[in-house]
């Protein structure tokens, strides 16, 4: 019987994964785009390349700014695409560029603008600074074409290469002679306190063409460039080999001129397919081959600690329920352990209402965050669809408030409440509007430094219409149908006198169970919360949704038995309060969450200044709360089902 459980854990575990991990590849965003050479486009062929910016971010700083705020070419018609509530709430800033290429045309050497920096002139010194600011703190560019990131592929240690989607708007030499950022990758970047601002690309854009497949033209599958800094004698008749580098004084004392300038040149790779053509970047993601090797570690490691905790509990369980159980027994009078509170086990709670209302939130949190996992495994999220994880995960939430309404309401119920309307507005108010109170002050930090992440008034506006006028009905939609149903029979009577609680050892006392039951459950994410943070803020991609999809899994696993196990402990100790100590054991582990992420900020992120700092603590706390939520709701059931099952099973007189 053993074997065969073993043998459908793993056939489930390899079923997963082959699923999973087969939506790396990608799978329905976009629309392919075809491209023909001039006078020979149509409505199926386009003949332009059009080059789109984001907004550019920086690791030493959380504040984004759109591509306008910077002094740089701008275009003429400038258009922007319909973005989603996923691109907004990210803050991503998407326009066009005065970059256009006619498809097949390489292009040398070829001037954008120029922009002119009068010394004396206050507008100009402050543009001018605004640009030495963005190369202090390494802001990155991040262009667009046909929906493809334009990356930087290097080399980095051991030959590996490495593809950014990103490249630096410059860097620095400071005034001691330290070579920072990007400028170690040329020796000529050596005069002291002095900017090299990369004025010129060198594009390379990558096609496939295939005549089988019903479709003309030729699709693009890869763009990549390389930044140089080159200094312009003549800004009519440029050049873009050798020279010298394009140098901005620290100090403002003479007129500055920078001349933007490109090349293009297009190659032919038959064997890049167009539905593959984002595996170039995510294959080249550092530490990718950790990721597997850690997380199938992790995997193994938290399989087995559940299978042995799994197997103690069935084990210990059946022998205590056939003790409790025999007819003959003449001690029965001197029953100890988990028995003996069986008048108490199912007392309600103390603030009971407000353990609903958080049991109510976050099974809303755990069902939206399934779906969210389980649609980004099957490829419909992916990178490629920019925005629509978020876009997703908040839809999915504000659908979701009637279990939530449905799932506090019988609970409160359960718990002999009667003030209904109390904990229905609790419900669909307290955790979200301590969420937006807090998403409100950072976009208030956002808006005064004028980053483009500031959420404009309308979305703001949009995304209260949908809280209170989805949101909010659905909740009270579920809590109506909560509330008509029975309350949650018990398997036993419950006492009227409360039975006094014997003298706790030190490990069954409360604040140590619950402190001990969060650090397995911790064990298991803290690998791929590594590479989840590091997405978020040091602006990498995510893309192992599979391998996320299954921590996910095995979180609820973990959260399950290690409050199990604790809750049983604490039974035979003959302490009946588990209510609370469920959700807080397996809750406790968002404490660990914050601790790493306290850690994660000091020792791998390079962010400075006050302002970025709070927001920084401000999101953490965000996700902090939901995961809180989560892992407590999912704690607590289980120890409700088990303490249910347990004392279902005994004869009690």
């Amino acid at each position: 019987m053993k074997r065969r459980i073993h043998f459908g854990l793993v056939l489930l575990y390899l079923l997963v994964l082959r699923v999973c991990s087969s939506s790396a590849f990608y799978l329905p965003g976009l629309a392919p785009v075809s491209f023909c050479e001039s006078g020979k486009g149509g409505e199926d062929c386009q003949t332009v390349i059009q080059l789109f910016v984001n907004r550019l971010d920086s690791v030493e700083s959380v504040l984004p700014y759109e591509y306008d705020v910077f002094d740089f070419c701008k275009d003429d018609k400038e258009r922007r695409p319909s973005e989603n509530l996923g691109q907004v709430l990210f803050g991503e800033r998407i326009e066009s560029s005065p970059y256009k290429f006619n498809f097949g045309e390489n292009v040398k050497c070829e001037r954008v603008c120029t922009k002119t920096y009068k010394k004396g002139s206050h507008d100009d010194a402050t543009k001018l600074d605004f640009l030495k600011m963005g190369m202090l703190l390494n802001y990155q560019h991040h262009w667009i074409i046909d929906n493809m990131p334009v990356t930087w592929c290097y080399e980095v240690e051991e030959s590996q290469k490495y593809c950014n989607p990103g490249f630096p708007i410059g860097c620095l030499v400071t005034p001691e002679g330290r070579v920072k950022d990007a400028c170690v990758i040329n020796a000529e970047f050596n005069k002291k306190n002095t900017f090299y601002v990369f004025n010129h690309v060198d594009i390379k854009i990558t096609y496939h063409r295939e005549t089988t497949e019903g479709w003309r033209g030729a699709r693009l599958v890869a763009a990549t460039l390389e930044p140089k800094s080159i200094a312009q004698t003549d800004e009519k008749n440029p050049i873009c080999e050798g020279g010298n580098p394009m140098e901005v004084p620290g100090e403002f004392e003479n007129d500055v001129s920078i001349v933007y300038t490109y090349s293009v040149s297009f190659t032919e790779n038959p064997s890049i397919k167009w539905a593959s053509r984002w595996d170039y970047i995510l294959v080249s993601m550092p530490h990718t081959n950790i990721q597997w090797f850690s997380i199938m570690n992790s995997l193994v490691i938290v399989l087995f600690l559940s299978g042995m905790v799994a197997m103690i509990m069935l084990r210990t369980l059946h022998k205590d329920i056939a003790r409790y159980n025999q007819v003959d027994q003449e001690d029965a009078q001197e029953e100890s352990g988990w028995k003996q509170v069986h008048g108490d086990v199912f007392r309600p709670p103390r603030k009971g209402m407000l353990l609903s209302v958080f049991l109510g939130q976050g099974t809303q949190i755990s069902i939206m965050t399934f779906i969210t996992l389980f649609l980004a495994c099957l490829g419909f999220l992916s990178p490629a669809n920019r925005g629509a994880l978020m876009t997703c995960a908040v839809v999915l939430w504000v659908l979701l408030g009637t279990p939530a309404g449905y799932v506090s309401a019988r609970l409160y119920k359960t718990f002999g409440g009667e003030k209904w309307k109390t904990n229905v507005l609790l419900t669909a108010l307290l955790c979200p509007g301590i969420v937006f109170a807090d998403f409100f002050l950072m976009n208030l930090i956002l808006w005064v430094e004028g980053s483009s992440a500031a959420i404009p008034f309308g979305t703001l506006v949009a995304i209260l219409a949908l809280w209170f006028g989805i949101s909010v009905p659905l909740t009270f939609i579920g809590a109506y149908f909560g509330f008509k149903k029975p309350a949650i029979e018990q398997p036993v009577r419950t006492n009227q006198i409360p039975r006094q609680i014997p003298e706790q050892s030190f490990f069954t006392k409360p604040i140590p169970g619950i402190v001990m039951g969060g650090i397995l459950p911790f064990g298991c994410i803290f690998i791929q919360l590594f590479f989840i943070l590091n997405s978020i803020w040091s602006h990498q991609m995510y893309y192992m949704f599979g391998f996320l999809f299954l921590v996910f899994i095995i979180l609820l696993i973990t959260c399950s038995e290690a409050t199990i196990l604790l809750c049983y402990f604490h039974l035979c100790a003959e302490d009946y309060h588990w209510w609370w100590r469920s959700f807080l054991t397996s809750g406790f582990t968002a404490v660990y969450l914050f601790i790493y992420a306290v850690h994660y900020f000091f020792s791998k992120l390079q962010i400075i200044g006050a302002a970025s700092t709070i927001l920084y603590f401000g999101y953490t706390m965000i996700m902090v709360l939901m995961f809180f939520l989560f892992t407590g709701t999912i704690g607590f059931f289980a120890c409700f089902w088990f303490v249910n099952k347990i004392y279902s099973v005994v004869k009690v007189d």
